[in-house]
Order: C-alpha cells, then structure tokens, then sequence
C-alpha cells in the first residue's frame, strides 16, 4: 500500500579510504609477522638470547627517546631565547618515532627503528612529510574548518545567533522532604 508520500532518500555514505580500510589488515600482518620472526630466532638461537633482544631494545630504545626529546627541549629553548621559531626540529621527531620502534617487541619494529637513527634516512623522511603535509594543506578547502564552526552554532530562523545563559536548578536548592528509613 502507498501513500504518496515521497520515499527519504539518504545522502551516500561517504567511500571509506584505502588508509582506513587496510591499515588493520597491514597491522595484523605485521604483528603476525614480529611473532613468526620472534619463534624462528628464538628456535635458532634460543629463548634467552630473543630475551636479551628485547630487553636491550627497550633500554636503546628508551636512551634514544631520551636524548631525542632533550634536543628537542635545548632547540625550543635556545630559539626562545632568540625570539624565534625552532628550526631543524624534524629529526628530533623521527629520533622519537625511531626509539619507540625500538622499544616496541619485535625485530622488525628494531630495524625499521634504527633505519630512522640514520642522519639520511632522516633527511629524506622529514623531506617527504613536509612536501606531504605541504600538499594537503594546499588540497584542504579554504574554511572548512569555519565551515564546521558555523554548522556547530545555534541560530534562529531568520539567521541570527540565539545568545543564551544555561542556569540548573540543583535538587539541593530546594527543600526536600525526609528521606524514609532503608530496610532490609
């Protein structure tokens, strides 16, 4: 039976991106993998040296991380002092990236980690993140995050913004009557 009424159409959901769709299948993966390498040297070698593994990549790792945010901390305040920003900050940050690889379990993590320690490496990642975020800001709509403000506030019907104050009657303003007795 129809009504005449018009069906509701609803906007497409927007396309999930490739990032969002595989990035917990290539974390899976990854994991499995860190595992299955950890079992074989650990079959070769032995458990207690993949112990010693693992325990001297979280005191590198955590040394790195260390030094990498002391650097950082001296650039900030050296360029404080100067008046100016702090440049050449990129390196501290993948030094960062590259102790907590380390840290992490895994031999995989450990060598992606101390790739990230190379000077080069370093150079060229930071060059790629920067012409990366470079792109997307110049992709970005202009005020789209006005846009989002504007779509947050509250307005009347002939558009104008509804100033308000929000007052809350608590129940202890009130006089309340007693309590009855609990019972058991």
């Amino acid at each position: 039976m129809t009504t005449g009424a018009p069906t509701p159409t609803y906007p497409a959901r927007p396309r999930r991106s490739r990032l969002r769709t595989f990035l917990p299948l290539g974390i899976a993966a990854w994991l499995v993998l860190e595992i299955w390498l950890l079992t074989v040297v650990a079959d070769m070698a032995g458990g207690l040296l993949v112990f010693l593994l693992l325990l001297a990549g979280l005191v590198l790792g955590s040394v790195v991380i260390k030094r990498a945010g002391r650097r950082a901390f001296q650039a900030l305040n050296e360029a404080l002092q100067r008046g100016g920003a702090p440049a050449g900050g990129g390196g501290n940050g993948l030094m960062m990236l590259g102790g907590l690889l380390i840290m992490l379990p895994g031999l995989i993590s450990d060598a992606v980690g101390l790739l990230l320690l190379i000077p080069p490496v370093q150079k060229a990642m930071s060059g790629y993140a920067e012409r990366t975020f470079d792109r997307k800001v110049r992709e970005a709509t202009a005020g789209s995050f006005g846009d989002a403000y504007q779509q947050a506030r509250m307005h009347r019907p002939d558009g104008k913004v509804v100033q308000g104050e929000v007052i809350r009657d608590e129940p202890g303003d009130a006089p309340q009557d007693p309590r009855p007795p609990l019972t058991r």
